[in-house]
């Protein structure tokens, strides 16, 4: 098994995911990092070559909990899509169905990247909840969206070497 000594890197898991798939390389998907939903939006519209993408947002959310068993969690947003003809309710429908499969494949991996985070105590939250964009946030295109969330648990016991107490 591999030994991580740092934080977890979704962009570059889901960039290897996007590259090494099967279905995303036969539907030609590519892979981009983004800055949240809005820069997904952006750079949807600066893509005239690809009509079929995996986005991730390189800016995490999170916060520190400190109760009990401290930990920070980070949540990283992942975008699938697909272009599809303008209107055609039966075209988005065959994309989105693409898109969940090719996000049940994806799982399958993330199954096995989350033994390899528990054995460097990271811990990958077994709830990904896919949601499907509004037709309308990118007109002729469907996009699913998901978040993958991962603590991480720390150590803040008081060190009295690192102050400086007057």
């Amino acid at each position: 098994m591999e030994n991580r000594t740092t934080e977890w890197n979704p962009v570059a898991f889901y960039e290897g995911l996007t590259k090494s798939n099967k279905l995303a390389k036969a539907k030609g998907f590519v892979f981009c990092k983004v800055s949240g939903l809005q820069g997904m939006v952006e750079a949807v519209g600066k893509m005239q070559s690809a009509a079929n993408f995996v986005m991730v947002a390189d800016n995490a959310a999170g916060y520190t909990e400190l109760d009990n068993s401290p930990h920070t969690r980070r949540t990283n947003t992942v975008f699938i899509g697909m272009r599809h003809k303008l209107g055609d309710m039966t075209a988005r429908a065959t994309c989105l169905s693409t898109i969940k499969e090719l996000n049940r494949q994806f799982l399958s991996k993330l199954i096995m990247e989350k033994t390899l985070l528990a054995e460097n105590a990271q811990y990958l939250d077994p709830r990904i909840n896919l949601q499907e964009a509004p037709s309308a946030l990118i007109p002729g295109t469907a996009v699913c969206m998901f978040e993958v969330a991962v603590d991480t648990y720390i150590d803040l016991s008081y060190n009295e070497e690192e102050w400086d107490d007057d």
